[in-house]
């Protein structure tokens, strides 16, 4: 890669004094941006793309270290040079602990600062193949195992290990090596829905050996730790997938030590069932004896149904023999009000052995996006949107929350009852007045859809899915379509295509992660 191709941004709020330097570095062939403070840099960091900053670590305003925090957000993987006039080690722990590339004292002279601008970026530019090297091994392994025999361990090891290169690829932004790895993708959930439609109706009636599914989860992790006295927190994120989670871990290791865990989301992948199921440890059909209204509620109102975990929860506690002074705690998260509202009483929550907590906005961010053009231009893509909610996240009040927890030494079993699909391609789908309204899965009598494109379950029992009715069926969407009437069909269409959608059958929306985190010391 020649010089001439990178782009430096160099900021500092004395910048008319670095004419000389800046001069030197274009005649290396750099093109090089400046900014006079820490604002000005964010703003042009937003507006245009550059290579590597260099970072003057005492400005007026907003100083080195704020700023350095503004781009990680922006751009995790810009690399950053800080220049400054101090030498003392707390400040360069500070600043490497931010991910930092370099250190530069002044006053430096420009052969300095060339030699560190070469040395990262060729150094990248090495990375890069050697990434794309491995990558080109992975990819031929990875390939091989999905085309053929695969159980649910092996779709957990594959999937995993597909979102350990999301994460990699996010650092070095290679066009060539990200559509190769979308191909993949794509190939995998075709595969992955072949394999679902093949076993999920063993796994549901406990047919020879099955993963986790949403029921086991809180007899699995929470129920034990319960038992044992200990103080827990059961964390349930709406709609956060495993490439969202892996993201966000680095803002929590400092705090807690975490062990990750995976199971597979119930069908249909949407909160009235898979939520349900967690809060129960029951599949919907076996819900109708506890909660006799829940599936009595229209179709437009579905989601109403999400309004019973309170209740389910305090049912599993009971069947699992489970007795808790004071009581159970129930908390509920839809806006930024009601988080810096828990946030204030965290304190209070201290004396509750057991509280479970649920936090609605990776959701409401998804479905947002789908209708904010602001949004969409921020979050174009997948690794777009991962960096939305990393960002989002580290300024949240809910890690101040979790980081709460850690303080109360208490045991936090962190998980989500779904993920979401970015959906690409419509579907065609013919149903009754009667038939639901979600874009991934359908509900209602008499539905017609293409079997290759969706997994139409005809008799909902057989899947321990409430039937309301000797008609009624399911169709469920399957890698990344989504459901569209014949009715003004290009409309829906375009409005729907590049959404993120939940309900289906992917990778993306059925193995979810379950971590049980343990307070550091």
């Amino acid at each position: 890669m020649n010089a001439t191709t990178r782009k430096i941004l160099w900021v500092d709020d004395e910048i008319d004094m670095l004419k000389p330097h800046i001069i030197f570095l274009e005649q290396k062939g750099y093109e090089v941006g400046t900014a006079a403070g820490g604002e000005e840099a964010v703003e042009r960091l937003r507006e245009e793309s550059y290579d590597l900053v260099l970072l003057d670590e005492m400005m007026l305003g907003m100083d080195g270290l704020t700023t350095l925090g503004e781009i990680k957000q922006l751009d995790p993987g810009l690399p950053v040079v800080m220049v400054t006039k101090s030498e003392e080690e707390e400040l360069m722990n500070d600043a490497l602990g931010r991910r930092i590339d370099d250190f530069l004292i002044k006053p430096v002279k420009p052969t300095q600062v060339f030699m560190a601008i070469k040395r990262i970026l060729d150094g990248r530019r090495l990375l890069r193949d050697q990434q794309a090297q491995s990558y080109a091994e992975e990819f031929n392994e990875l390939r091989s195992r999905i085309m053929g025999p695969m159980g649910w361990e092996d779709w957990i090891h594959v999937y995993s290990r597909m979102v350990n290169w999301d994460l990699e690829l996010d650092r070095f932004r290679d066009p060539g090596l990200r559509q190769t790895h979308s191909d993949l993708s794509q190939s995998a959930n075709v595969e992955f829905g072949r394999y679902i439609v093949d076993v999920y109706g063993d796994w549901v009636n406990d047919r020879g050996e099955r993963p986790l599914l949403s029921v086991d989860i809180f007899k699995e992790f929470v129920a034990p730790r319960l038992k044992a006295k200990e103080k827990v927190y059961f964390v349930v994120l709406d709609c956060m997938r495993l490439d969202h989670w892996m993201s966000l871990v680095p803002s929590l290791e400092p705090f807690f030590n975490i062990t990750n865990h995976y199971y597979y989301s119930i069908l249909p992948t949407a909160t009235p069932y898979s939520r349900n199921a967690l809060f129960s440890g029951l599949y919907p059909i076996e819900l109708t004896d506890h909660v006799p209204d829940l599936w009595r509620t229209p179709a437009k109102g579905e989601f109403s149904k999400n309004r019973y975990e309170r209740k389910l929860m305090d049912l599993q506690l009971q069947r699992h023999g489970i007795r808790l002074s004071p009581e159970h705690k129930y908390v509920k998260i839809y806006e930024k009000d009601e988080a810096d509202n828990v946030r204030r009483q965290m304190s209070s929550m201290h004396n509750h052995p057991f509280v479970s907590l649920v936090y609605n906005f990776v959701d409401i961010l998804s479905h947002s996006r789908s209708e904010s053009e602001i949004l969409q231009e921020l979050a174009p893509d997948e690794p777009a949107f991962r960096s939305l909610v990393r960002s989002w996240f580290n300024h949240s009040a809910l890690y101040h929350i979790i980081v709460e927890m850690a303080r109360q030494k208490a045991t936090v079993v962190l998980t989500t009852d779904h993920g979401a699909m970015l959906g690409r391609r419509a579907a065609l789908v013919r149903g009754n007045r009667d038939t639901s309204t979600n874009l991934r899965y359908k509900f209602g009598s008499n539905l017609g859809c293409n079997e290759k494109e969706t997994f139409l379950i005809k008799v909902p029992s057989d899947y321990r899915l409430p039937s309301d009715g000797a008609s009624k069926q399911y169709a469920i969407a399957k890698e990344d379509y989504y459901f569209v009437y014949p009715t003004e069909f290009h409309r829906y269409e375009r409005q729907y295509r590049g959404s993120f959608q939940h309900g289906g059958i992917s990778l993306e929306e059925m193995i979810l992660p379950c971590a049980v985190m343990l307070p550091k010391t």
